[in-house]
């Protein structure tokens, strides 16, 4: 259920599997995403597992409605009866809100500065990284006290460049704006490398503790990859101070 987790000086960060939930093929089993057309009372039950396998609330886990952009919303408590917003990345200086990130081959991006007590999520896909979506949760954060200096970063389960395939045209594209994100697939054609950008991103705006999952979501059967089966479940990726 919960593949990856880690601490750092009370900021916690957790990754989930595909694993340890209740929705069916093609689904199967911890989709935590609501607009794949899963059923919602599994979304809402798997939900409920993954934040209390982690010691959280389920209550006070907050969601983004992600649309690929570089929004981002500073939030002091749980949507409640309010729209989700449609943002790509959340902020919050409130010690005990989680904050989460639905992937399923984008680059999920969790930072926190424990001494400023600030935490955010990222949803880094190829268009929110070229917009960026990271550095702009960035700037939200120092904008609250949060220093680069002392921030945390993990980057959970995502496609690797070496399975990013991608058209020419594109690449040259994104590694005009950032040109860590050039890269080549294992067979030898143009790919692209979302996480290798984020953390090029993230280097020269200061933040040096920072950590990358080894999983490629594309290779991983314990993983979702819209790439490789289009109609799938989603992972999350957590963050909250204590």
């Amino acid at each position: 259920m919960i593949g990856q987790r880690d601490s750092v000086s009370g900021a916690h960060f957790a990754f989930t599997d595909r694993w340890g939930g209740v929705s069916a093929a093609p689904y199967e089993e911890l989709n935590l995403g609501g607009a794949v057309g899963d059923d919602p009372d599994a979304v809402r039950t798997n939900r409920e597992l993954a934040a209390k396998s982690l010691g959280l609330d389920p209550a006070r886990v907050v969601w983004m409605n992600q649309v690929h952009g570089a929004d981002v919303v500073v939030v002091s408590e749980p949507w409640g009866d309010k729209p989700v917003a449609r943002v790509d990345a959340v902020v919050t200086a409130e010690r005990g809100l989680a904050l989460a990130v639905l992937t399923a081959d984008c680059t999920p991006v969790l930072l926190a500065d424990p001494v400023a007590g600030i935490a955010a999520a990222a949803h880094a896909g190829r268009p929110g990284m070229v917009a960026g979506v990271v550095p702009a949760a960035l700037r939200a954060m120092t904008e609250l006290g949060a220093d680069p200096a002392r921030i945390v970063v993990r980057t959970g389960p995502a496609v690797c460049g070496r399975c990013y395939e991608v058209p020419e045209e594109m690449r040259a594209d994104v590694a005009a704006v950032e040109p860590a994100a050039h890269a080549e697939t294992s067979w030898g054609t143009p790919a692209v490398d979302v996480t290798a950008a984020v953390h090029a991103q993230l280097d020269r705006l200061g933040v040096r503790d920072r950590w990358q999952s080894p999983v490629c979501t594309l290779e991983s059967d314990d993983h979702f990859s819209y790439r490789r089966d289009r109609t799938t479940g989603r992972l999350a990726g957590y963050v909250w101070l204590d």
